[in-house]
């Protein structure tokens, strides 16, 4: 058994009745919108999101339909940013398939973005689902806040740190924060427990997305070599950033004259590669994630012991050692 098949063991049967649940939900009497989403389903990613919900709603009290319904909410929301960031970055592979927004074109993928958000909050109405669709639709919010605050920041290639972790926490640990708020939610947990999953996945999240950061500076297991996308996009993420305040104003400026040019060249990412490298912008960026991993396990210290604690002690580890 693999680290995430192990991790959802505790709530493996939830998760297969959710995938029956899920389904009915994207279901329309349209065709066409059929055949899109019948080709999205079958392109499912690991469901950590789903996942964090039905264990911080088994962490927190007894799973039930609301937890269904977060889980669907999440899953629609999820899919559809998805959609929408394969057409604003022109993107036309996902998951190692080709992305919808390549098959169909940008017109459809951004309907279909459309309509699952217009889902969403369908099922969140007609199930009267009020708080859900509160923390969602905040989450949404936040979402499209990070990416167009990320653009404006990427322009000048001036990111500080701080900003760097208010972009990643509205893009990727707002809504892993949404779905361990939405697990304690659905099964009527205090305002307090509430909070305390919402820090959890927060803090999850944030790390999800520095390891993320980090594969574009650690050699691939696979490949057996970096990978640079974030480079050649020139994006400045935390292993760069920590790394351009350690060097001096000249090698500052190189760097960033070097990731500004129009043409990406061959040697660009060597040169950014061996300069983060050097200025311990791997170590730094470790040593955060070691924080985070701390303060989650921390937190779910102050629960019992139970299956659905334990699998989220081992999300955790699977979250910041994973290779892809």
């Amino acid at each position: 058994m693999d680290t995430l098949s192990r991790i959802k063991e505790p709530v493996s049967n939830e998760l297969k009745r959710f995938d029956k649940v899920f389904s009915s939900a994207m279901k329309s009497e349209i065709t066409l919108l059929n055949v899109i989403t019948n080709f999205v389903l079958r392109r499912k990613g690991k469901q950590i999101r789903p996942l964090l919900i039905f264990l911080t709603a088994k962490l927190n009290g007894t799973i039930n339909e609301s937890t269904y319904t977060a889980a669907s909410l999440a899953e629609l929301l999820h899919t559809a940013t998805l959609i929408h960031d394969d057409v604003v970055d022109e993107a036309y592979e996902r998951r190692g398939f080709l992305s919808l927004n390549a098959i169909w074109k940008s017109k459809i993928a951004v309907l279909l973005g459309d309509y699952l958000l217009s889902k969403s909050l369908i099922i969140s109405v007609e199930r009267k689902e009020h708080e859900l669709l509160e923390i969602f639709t905040s989450t949404v919010k936040e979402i499209i806040e990070g990416e167009i605050f990320q653009i404006q920041k990427s322009r000048k290639l001036n990111i500080r740190e701080d900003e760097y972790f208010d972009i990643i926490k509205k893009k990727t640990a707002s809504l892993l924060s949404a779905c361990a708020a939405a697990g304690a939610t659905s099964v009527k947990s205090s305002k307090e427990e509430v909070e305390l999953m919402k820090t959890f996945g927060l803090l999850l999240g944030t790390a999800f997305q520095i390891k993320d950061d980090l594969f574009d500076y650690e050699i691939s297991s696979v490949t057996g070599k970096p990978r640079g996308n974030d480079i050649q996009e020139k994006k400045l993420t935390l292993p760069l950033i920590a790394a351009l305040q350690k060097a001096g104003n000249s090698e500052k400026r190189k760097i960033i004259f070097l990731i500004n040019q129009k043409s990406y060249k061959k040697d660009t990412y060597n040169k950014v590669f061996h300069f983060v490298h050097e200025y311990g912008g791997l170590d730094y960026s470790r040593s955060i994630l070691s924080d985070l991993k701390n303060k989650c396990e921390n937190i779910l210290i102050k629960y019992p012991v139970s299956e659905a604690r334990e699998a989220l002690f081992r999300l955790i580890n699977y979250v910041i050692e994973r290779d892809k």
